[in-house]
């Protein structure tokens, strides 16, 4: 049995790529650690404005943290590990590993990365891509 999904309309052709991106957007919405926000922020004059993802990861030093871009995916990871040295009479900060998962769209693309104050801050900029016209001359085939 084949699924049907609101892509599959025969009017929308080669749309299963963004069926497939929606699939995974929802599989990574559900985390909750750490927490972010999301900003739109204005370019200059002649200046592309930028996305701006900040992250709240205090504890974490920047060797401990790894930005990639994997198919059309921003995967921000962090990982900690216990210091044995210490002897902990009371533990309110676990050291804890997290994983956040950003579904890019197409011409979005991951420009700096900072992290100050317990703040990371990952900066994307969207590429327009040119506008293309293009004529489809009718061609004839020899039928026998």
């Amino acid at each position: 049995m084949s699924r049907m999904s609101l892509l599959s309309s025969p009017l929308l052709l080669g749309f299963e790529e963004m069926e497939r991106l929606i699939d995974r957007a929802g599989k990574s919405g559900g985390e909750g650690y750490p927490p972010y926000n999301i900003e739109r922020i204005a370019g200059a004059e002649g200046r592309v404005e930028l996305l701006r993802i900040t992250l709240a990861v205090a504890g974490f030093t920047r060797d401990q943290i790894e930005i990639l871009v994997d198919d059309k995916q921003l995967i921000i990871r962090g990982k900690q590990e216990d210091e044995a040295t210490r002897v902990y009479l009371h533990r309110g900060i676990a050291a804890r590993q997290f994983q956040r998962t950003f579904v890019l769209a197409e011409g979005i693309e991951v420009t700096s990365a900072d992290l100050e104050n317990g703040l990371l801050s990952v900066d994307l900029v969207k590429r327009e891509p040119a506008r293309q016209l293009q004529r489809i001359e009718i061609g004839r085939k020899n039928r026998a």
